[in-house]
């Protein structure tokens, strides 16, 4: 079946009502109601709808029916994998399911190493796009002069489960991030576009042929192996968010999102908590006007609290028992999912569904990306990659499995072995300079001596660039050089989790961080797991969360 006839079967009256009644609808009721009974142990991501968008490519047809979508990771999961009634019916939501290759890039980042039970964690990237291409959508609140266009992946949410299923973290990463983008082939066409050329907005990786350049994107930013992706489709929410009765959200204000240019998702609510539902979820989940600095982070911490209402709501919500309206989220959540290979049928979803549901909701932190301002645009900063290594190495961001954790292990060896030592070109950069200290004089000199010393006899100080670096790293641009740097960075002591793949550099550079402004010797820092402040974690079972409203957008 071709990915038009499945979504025009799924959008027709047969497929909403080709569910079975009877004794085989009361029994797959029966094992809903059973796995509803964990619904709020798991989570997921929001969505959003974004300023900008590029033009339309020729022949994307299929694409352009993607409409606005959303990161509802958790609903769809859990309502996909508890509502089968008859093996017909599987089959007819199967085909709802839309499916795209997982990643588009050149590189690839190798699974982590099990623990010692043999598990591994799971990594899922929930993307939200801004496609504005249907009617339905426009009446959600489209621009008409961006209709068609190019999507935009205007939400990015990386759902980490822990190897153990005890934790769950969500790293929300803003729009307007700043990124390389690397390389990708279109799976339709073939159509290859080239690496970006500096750094971009981050959103427009899903127009590098779809959702997998996404995926590829993020790999090569935080170095973190992403199993699986998930889009899903936004005009859904309407009618997902009235089947589950409504979900509390909480102002500390009266707010309305509308400006006088006419910009706003329309939000219109009076202070303290109220349950959302239909459109006035979507709303929620969209508004960034009138929500503290009117930016996309304040929208993300929004979409955090929605969606942490949200799991609580399913874990108490007995009304989902209901055959009829388990038939009716099971459908809309089909018909919402574009997904990868890995996750393109029910039972995989319910499978995922089920390990997604041991996690209670104490047990799960969302977060934002920390960020800096670069003009009207956001950058990571170091305490960005500090978040990432805690997800590479399965580190709970609550702070609460510190005691039983596992010593650190050191990733797998590469695949392509290093060169002699005396023809590894190296380059030695300062990035000793914090914010209260200048740069340590001659840094780059000295430790580029050292590997000369060593027998790294092409190695040399580069003074054209000083960045800033809390620890010290080697870096190397491609896969074929990472034996290399792992070589480089084992003759100067530093440890192989400070070896990471970058396309900011054009061969293996070792940045001299400000833990190294001295010396000879490199000693490299005990470990800090804590999540960092500039994070702003959002536990899961926080209740009392409540968003702060610009006074600009209130009303009496």
């Amino acid at each position: 079946m071709t990915r038009s006839s499945v979504r025009g079967s799924a959008q027709g009256e047969d497929a909403r009502q080709g569910a079975p009644d009877g004794p085989e609808a009361a029994e797959g009721a029966e094992r809903a109601e059973t796995a509803l009974d964990g619904a709020g142990d798991a989570d997921g991501g929001g969505g959003g709808v974004g300023d900008a968008a590029g033009g339309r490519r020729p022949g994307r047809g299929r694409r352009a029916r993607r409409v606005l979508r959303w990161s509802a990771l958790t609903l769809a999961v859990l309502i996909v994998g508890t509502a089968g009634a008859g093996y017909l019916y599987y089959e007819h939501l199967n085909s709802n399911i839309e499916k795209d290759p997982l990643n588009l890039g050149d590189s690839k980042v190798a699974a982590p190493t099990p623990n010692a039970a043999g598990q591994t964690p799971l990594n899922i990237l929930v993307i939200g796009s801004d496609a504005r291409d249907s009617e339905e959508n426009q009446q959600l609140g489209g621009a008409r002069e961006t209709f068609g266009s190019t999507p935009l992946a205007d939400v990015q949410m990386l759902v980490h489960l822990s190897a153990d299923r005890s934790n769950m973290s969500v790293v929300s990463m803003p729009r307007d991030t700043l990124v390389h983008i690397p390389k990708c082939t279109d799976p339709d066409d073939g159509k290859v576009y080239p690496a970006s050329e500096g750094r971009v907005m981050t959103n427009q990786s899903l127009g590098h042929g779809g959702p997998g350049c996404t995926v590829a994107t993020w790999q090569e930013l935080t170095g973190i192996h992403i199993d699986h992706f998930v889009m899903v489709d936004f005009a859904g929410v309407v009618s997902m968010a009235d089947a589950v009765g409504g979900v509390p959200v909480c102002v500390d204000a009266n707010i309305h999102s509308r400006d006088a240019q006419g910009h706003g998702s329309g939000l219109k609510l009076a202070k303290g908590t109220h349950p959302v539902k239909g459109e006035q979820a979507l709303q929620w989940l969209r508004t960034r006007y009138g929500f503290e600095d009117g930016s996309d982070l304040a929208r993300a911490k929004a979409q955090h609290m929605y969606l942490n209402s949200l799991v609580r709501t399913l874990r108490e919500n007995a009304t989902l028992s209901n055959p009829n309206k388990l038939r009716r989220l099971a459908e809309e959540a089909t018909r919402a999912l574009t997904v990868d290979p890995g996750l393109d049928t029910v039972k995989k979803l319910y499978d995922l569904s089920n390990e997604l549901r041991q996690v209670k909701p104490e047990r799960i932190t969302m977060t934002t990306m920390p960020n800096r301002y670069v003009g009207a645009r956001v950058e990571p900063t170091e305490d960005a990659e500090q978040l990432f290594r805690l997800v590479r190495e399965d580190i709970a961001l609550d702070g609460k499995d510190a005691e039983k954790k596992e010593p650190s292990r050191e990733p797998e060896a590469p695949a392509d072995p290093a060169a002699p030592d005396g023809e590894i070109a190296v380059q030695v950069r300062n990035g000793t300079r914090t914010d209260s200290l200048g740069a340590a004089r001659g840094r780059a000199d000295t430790v580029a001596g050292l590997l000369v010393e060593r027998g790294f006899d092409r190695a040399l100080a580069d003074p054209s660039v000083l960045p800033s670096e809390e620890r010290t790293v080697v870096r190397y641009p491609s896969a074929d050089l990472e034996g290399d740097a792992r070589r480089v960075a084992e003759s100067l002591g530093v440890p192989a989790s400070s070896v990471r793949r970058s396309t900011d550099v054009s061969g293996v550079t070792v940045v001299v961080g400000a833990d190294w402004r001295e010396g000879t010797a490199y000693r490299a820092p005990e470990a800090d797991d804590t999540t960092p402040e500039s994070a702003e974690a959002l536990n899961g079972a926080d209740e009392g969360a409540c968003m702060h409203v610009n006074p600009a957008f209130t009303w009496s």
